[in-house]
């Protein structure tokens, strides 16, 4: 047996489940051409009875006998695969709905979760907010990832281990978060700061 009739009994077989089908585009597509069976079996190297089968779903094509017939029939593979094409999540955090952690006087408003899927990409990000003269507690110690900031109203310090760094208004900051850090205000405004940590610490529980 040749391995193109190796192929054909594979196909041939029945398919217990056929997650995705072709069959019907092919068959339209095959008959607008007006082209028989046979003239696209034949062109493809393919039994007639595979292309039947294959048109009425009922078995799954391989994916070489799939890009002969498309080949065949001069079809574009993203036609054939539209319909599959994976959903990609999209989360959205409506401004007087964020969800909101207080630190002592420190506020963090979330903007963006973190998702269990994520796994090592997992981040999160949120609005942080500082009274005047006050300062952040929770990196004092220090922890796993990388941290993240632009400071979008005020000014502050970045105390990162023995070192102080001044940040104003649209300066930003990207450290490894293992080493003790804090973030102080030294204006007499509220300090604004978008800031994003991966791993997510704050709104891994909420």
């Amino acid at each position: 047996m040749t391995p193109s009739q190796n192929r054909e009994q594979t196909e041939l077989e029945p398919a217990k489940k056929i997650p995705i089908k072709f069959g019907e585009k092919l068959r339209k597509v095959r008959e607008h051409k007006g082209y028989t069976l046979k003239m696209v079996a034949k062109a493809a190297g393919v039994s007639e009875s595979l292309v039947s089968q294959i048109e009425r779903n009922h078995v799954s094509p391989a994916i070489d006998t799939l890009l002969a017939l498309a080949d065949v029939l001069d079809i574009n593979l993203e036609f054939l695969f539209e319909e599959y094409r994976r959903e990609r999540p999209v989360h959205i955090i409506r401004c007087g709905e964020r969800p909101t952690i207080h630190e002592d006087d420190v506020t963090y408003e979330q903007i963006a979760r973190p998702e269990e899927d994520d796994k090592s990409n997992a981040f999160e990000s949120y609005v942080l907010k500082i009274p005047p003269h006050s300062h952040t507690h929770r990196g004092s110690y220090g922890h796993i990832g990388r941290e993240f900031g632009v400071i979008i109203q005020g000014s502050c310090i970045l105390k990162y281990e023995n070192h102080e760094y001044v940040l104003n208004k649209g300066d930003s900051v990207s450290f490894p978060a293992s080493c003790p850090h804090t973030l102080e205000n030294t204006g007499d405004d509220v300090l604004k700061a978008i800031w994003t940590v991966s791993p997510p610490q704050r709104f891994i529980e909420q």
